[in-house]
């Protein structure tokens, strides 16, 4: 172990194992270390960012040895851009430990007895499944150390110009990774960020400041549905409509495959758009997308699965778990635009529903009337507050509970009203076992785990979906 000022660093580490949320661990004299950027067989020189007594955790900086489970990353940005982490992992590698994490995460944090954990459903298609990626346009182009000590040898003859267009380089806010070309998403969209860009320099106007907030093109949506629609929204920092309707207009004759084309004018310091306007320029203003025998609509502001084909496995398997015989009353928590509920609506007497974010509630409504389910209801608010005795009296209490909640997992209070509903079937959607296993123990006062199935909806990343089934244990006997 060398010790240099305040820094430590770790010669010739063996990588022993995976560790969850992509991580991998090593022990060294009793002592677990948590290492990013490497994985197990691998044998690294780890730099500590900290170092407690009984663990500590750091980043590869040095490889002695690569893992003979490594493979070539597919893509010329890995390492670089922050997303698809995992990509030097075979991907029947990556499943296997995706299924790994979540065995630990209900071992470790859930402590409640459950049945055997299903083999994770992969995705048939690891390469451009999202339906939506955001690009970024910025003024600070990020260039890795090893490319810059070549430019500074070079004596800075071949310094690339500043202004990129792709995502933020990982674990800096206002450098941006030039994108040539990414796997996420099928063409047009590597075309249709590269026109951006190459329009805005042929004309001089500036790509955004983060830290200044000045310039005029900011960030590109684009959505791509398997209906064949494919919205693109195009978001400046500059109220100028000279520049707006030179770039829509390029952008629009350049793609006569996009469906709407719509724009933003964003000069806040985020790069939310909940409190904007998005305005189409071309086009309806929104695209259709099928789940299952369901159409939805989806906007700019909407919520929807960015992987449309898992998400359908996904909603399966809630379906599945469900249980429904075609006469429940089930009830939908943190339904967002009512896609998990619609998707279940054939099979269900009645869905209800709720969710805090009003818009959601509006996409959620207008998606039940384009299907023609007037069995379905959604209700604006917190479920704490909507799901009480009137509100039973008025649309019947549960059979069936589905939860779909953030990562940070549901409200103790909520956990609480879920034991209290006493619904005989509950289906516990989660993008975070950590938070699922947490919530699992609090519903366990009424609840016993009876199936759980992990899903894949983000090949090579660290992100994992589980589902859980739980059954009222009064009902169990």
């Amino acid at each position: 172990m060398k010790r240099k000022r305040k820094n430590i660093l770790l010669e010739n580490v063996l990588v022993e194992s995976h560790a969850g949320e992509g991580r991998s661990l090593a022990r060294i004299e009793g002592k677990v270390i948590f290492i990013d950027d490497a994985v197990p067989g691998d044998v690294v020189d780890v730099r500590l960012s900290r170092d407690k007594k009984d663990w500590a955790e750091g980043r590869a900086v040095h490889f002695h040895t690569y893992s003979s489970d490594r493979v070539a990353p597919f893509c010329e940005h890995f390492g670089t851009c922050g997303g698809c982490q995992w990509q030097m992992l075979p991907y029947e590698k990556q499943l296997e430990y995706k299924q790994r994490q979540v065995e630990d995460s209900l071992q470790r944090i859930g402590k409640i007895p459950f049945p055997v954990i299903n083999p994770i459903i992969g995705a048939a298609e690891n390469r451009y499944y999202r339906n939506k990626v955001e690009y970024t346009y910025g003024n600070k182009r990020f260039i890795p150390s090893s490319s810059f000590e070549e430019i500074k040898a070079s004596g800075f003859e071949n310094m690339p110009d500043s202004n990129a267009a792709g995502f933020h380089a990982r674990g800096f806010f206002d450098k941006v990774v030039d994108i040539n070309r990414c796997h996420l998403q099928a063409e047009p969209t590597n075309a249709i960020r590269l026109a951006i860009k190459d329009f805005v320099l042929s004309k001089n106007w500036e790509f955004y400041d983060i830290r200044q907030h000045t310039g005029f093109i900011r960030t590109v949506q684009l959505r791509l549905c398997r209906s064949g629609e494919l919205m693109v929204n195009i978001v400046i920092a500059e109220n100028d409509e000279t520049k707006r309707r030179e770039l829509l207009d390029h952008v629009a004759e350049k793609f006569p495959q996009i469906t709407t084309l719509l724009y933003t004018i964003n000069t806040k310091f985020n790069d939310s758009l909940y409190d904007l306007n998005p305005i189409a320029y071309t086009g309806k203003g929104y695209v259709i997308e099928t789940l299952g025998d369901f159409r939805f609509k989806i906007g700019p502001k909407s919520f929807f699965q960015t992987n449309t084909k898992q998400a359908e496995r996904l909603y399966e398997v809630t379906r599945d778990y469900a249980g429904l015989t075609g006469s429940e009353t089930v009830y939908d928590l943190y339904c967002g635009t009512g896609s998990i509920g619609i998707f279940l609506s054939k099979m269900a007497g009645k869905i209800i529903g709720v969710e805090t974010v009003k818009e959601a509630i509006d996409d959620a409504n207008e998606n039940a009337a384009l299907n023609g389910l007037p069995h379905t209801s959604f209700f604006a608010g917190d479920v704490i507050d909507i799901c009480d005795d009137s509100f039973f009296e008025a649309h019947g209490k549960p059979d069936v509970i589905i939860t779909d909640p953030p990562r940070a997992g549901m409200h103790e209070k909520l956990g609480a009203k879920i034991n209290e509903m006493e619904a005989r079937t509950v289906v516990y959607v989660s993008c975070n076992p950590a938070t699922q296993a947490r919530d699992l123990n609090l519903l366990g006062e009424k609840y016993e785990v009876t199936q759980i199935q992990p899903v894949d909806m983000f090949p090579h990343t660290l992100h994992i979906e589980n589902v859980v089934q739980l059954k009222l244990k009064k009902d169990l006997g």
